[in-house]
């Protein structure tokens, strides 16, 4: 199927490897049956015949009586041959609706026995044919750039981004290509017969080094540790690149700790691929994003789960919001830094709507779906960073720092729970935090603010005492609430309790109040007018995005329902226009989504963009090269937007084959 996320100008926040694909699976999360300890892994890349030939040793000890163990492995991938510790053959049956093997022990692996399997297979890995997700691609032997991610089975793997594990791998490309994969430095590249190299690498921690990326990479350009591995095409971009992700992980390191390694190769990988990933030492972006200049936010992002996800990592699925969530609000910490409060503000609103998307299930409850459905992501990332987002609210700057650092110590090369969370943090906070936790992690549902309130003059020159309530509709919510107070003077901030549906307050300014205004720098997750339409466009984003243009457009049309002048709804509506050809209503839209609130501002440069495209398609040159430069006039590069319109500027616009 095609993939129509690659249409969408800002797409879906595709994230580290979590994506938005698949169907949600209500199953209560098996109880592990064994847990992998350790690899040996030498395979060979044929990007030629897009072919992997490889052997496994495989290290692992059994966590109940094995009579059937599992092992997933991508469908495109055949085994020849596997033997037990003492040479014996055994027989597998392949699953390919969940990607993996079973065997069938005539003698049990009794719990708690450790033991080592030998794997040879061998396959045709080729776009996203044998995906284990579907319509993604993640493992792929091909020119110029070979993929073989961790999510993508390339070896017999269990417990996604669950179990930890130490790895040796031995890999042989042909002698043009190199090899990045966690824990270089072992051994220089050897030639072996063939023309070809051999690359080696060892992980000795536990952790998450299955990622391999294979290419025609040019001499690394270097920023302080971090190595930029691209192909000949972005070659221009790469010392940028470089210097872009060295401040970022400098900022990282200054702000969590030292990571476990120092070192980061940061890997161009295919654009029709994911938009980026990351293991141990390694953080890979799609070319296109390189090129293009719009990876700041994802290269952050990716970055950040050296700490969370390789340093620590989540003991089951029901506690993946921890290190996706953390690994956003990393993200966003950064976008302070470097851009501003104003700048971070607009981040949190974004990831407000994505926390209350698809806000059902308890996030402590979603090991029961399917880790690339739309809510898992949606809950993971966006509700789970809004959980770190509020606690540092609750603790204050400092302390929330000392708390993450606390949290990275204490947990390192292991899996860490909800209830750690909470212990560490009540211990850095002094805290009792078991309320909040209860809230945001246990509960769903986010509160609507009201308030009330009443003005007494105290006196000649005494000031005013304001006496109010503020009220909500969560009946068990409890949380201290920031009010800013705008007076005839200056404005004034007050934090208050707030516990159940209504709280009083009483406050004394100097100058007389004229609004008071409940939480207004966001840092609690509520429900607002505003966010109701942006979540109604991140569900129709997330439809259009896995081909489904009817839903897109049903939930767009909600966003406008709720706000008939948003110009994000009437922008998305005209995408989608797009996409079916319908230049009409496309142009029509863009020119409503100019005519609106002006929210996000992007909306207006690529509302010109694109309504110079339609021109460019309908044979209106003069009058596409106006919008151009109306686009270039706002003055405003956001994804590119200033860049792209003056090079359309030079050559009109054409649309792709739809074949693309």
């Amino acid at each position: 199927m095609r993939s129509f996320a690659r249409s969408l100008r800002f797409p879906l926040a595709v994230l580290a490897l979590f994506l938005f694909a698949g169907v949600p699976v209500f199953a209560a999360p098996a109880r592990p049956q064994l847990q992998i300890t350790g690899y040996v892994i030498n395979a060979d890349l044929y990007p030629a015949d897009n072919k992997l030939s490889a052997t496994a040793s495989v290290t692992f000890t059994a966590l109940q009586d094995l009579t059937n163990p599992t092992f997933e492995l991508n469908n495109g991938l055949q085994l020849t041959k596997v033997s037990d510790a003492a040479g014996k053959s055994l027989e597998a049956e392949r699953l390919t609706t969940n990607s993996s093997v079973r065997f069938s022990l005539a003698n049990p692996i009794p719990k708690g026995t450790s033991t080592t399997w030998a794997f040879e297979y061998s396959g045709t890995l080729k776009g996203s044919e044998t995906s284990p997700v579907e319509g993604i691609k993640l493992a792929s032997v091909e020119d110029p750039i070979s993929i073989l991610l961790y999510p993508g089975r390339w070896f017999p793997m269990v417990g996604l981004y669950t179990n930890r594990f130490t790895a040796e791998m031995h890999i042989r490309v042909p002698t043009d290509e190199r090899v990045v994969g966690s824990g270089s430095g072992v051994a220089a590249p050897k030639s072996v017969p063939g023309n070809r190299t051999e690359y080696t690498f060892n992980w000795t921690k536990p952790g998450f080094p299955g990622t391999i990326i294979a290419g025609k990479f040019i001499d690394p350009a270097t920023s302080g540790n971090v190595r930029v591995y691209v192909t000949e095409k972005n070659k221009q971009y790469a010392l940028a690149f470089a210097h872009d992700a060295a401040r970022q992980f400098e900022f990282f390191t200054t702000t969590f700790g030292q990571p476990e390694s120092s070192h980061i190769a940061l890997v161009e990988m295919p654009s029709d691929a994911v938009s980026a990933t990351w293991a141990p030492e390694i953080a890979g972006i799609a070319g296109s994003r390189v090129a293009g200049r719009t990876y700041s936010r994802l290269l952050a992002n990716t970055l950040a789960h050296q700490w969370w996800g390789s340093e620590i990592s989540p003991a089951t699925l029901n506690d993946a919001w921890i290190t996706n969530g953390m690994s956003r609000y990393a993200e966003l910490m950064y976008v302070e830094d470097s851009a501003g409060k104003n700048a971070f503000q607009t981040a949190v609103t974004d990831v407000q709507a994505g926390a209350l998307a698809y806000d059902t299930e308890p996030l402590t409850t979603l090991g029961r779906l399917d880790p690339f459905s739309p809510q898992f992501q949606s809950m993971t990332l966006e509700k789970g960073a809004m959980v770190f987002h509020m606690l540092r609210w609750e603790m204050g700057d400092d302390v929330f720092l000392k708390f993450l650092r606390g949290l990275l110590s204490q947990y390192t090369d292991k899996g860490v729970r909800t209830d750690n969370v909470q212990s560490v943090a009540e211990a850095q906070s002094q805290l009792a935090l078991q309320p909040f936790f209860a809230q945001w992690c246990d509960g769903t549902g986010a509160p609507t603010f009201t308030n009330k309130y009443t003005v007494f003059r105290l006196g000649s020159n005494k000031g005013f005492r304001t006496v109010g309530s503020v009220a909500q509709d969560l009946d068990l919510f409890r949380m201290p609430i920031e009010l800013r107070i705008e007076t005839d003077g200056k404005t004034e901030m007050r934090r208050v309790d707030v516990y159940g549906t209504e709280s009083n307050f009483s406050v004394e300014t100097f100058g007389r109040p004229r609004r008071i205004s409940v939480d207004p720098q966001n840092w609690v997750l509520k429900s607002t007018p505003d966010l109701a339409v942006r979540v109604a466009v991140l569900r129709g984003q997330q439809q259009v995005a896995q081909g489904d243009l009817t839903a897109g457009l049903i939930e767009y049309q909600k966003a406008l329902d709720a706000n008939k002048n948003s110009s994000l709804a009437s922008y998305r509506i005209g995408e989608v226009f797009f996409m079916q050809r319908n230049y009409q209503s496309a142009a029509n839209s863009f020119r409503d989504a100019l005519r609106g609130d002006g929210d996000p501002k992007w909306v207006e440069v690529w509302s010109h963009i694109e309504l110079g495209r339609i021109f460019d398609l309908t044979g209106q040159r003069d009058r596409a090269v106006n919008e151009y430069r109306l686009a270039v006039q706002t003055n405003d590069n956001t994804q590119g937007a200033i860049n792209e319109a003056r090079s359309l500027m030079q050559k009109p616009y054409k649309r792709e084959s739809s074949n693309n």
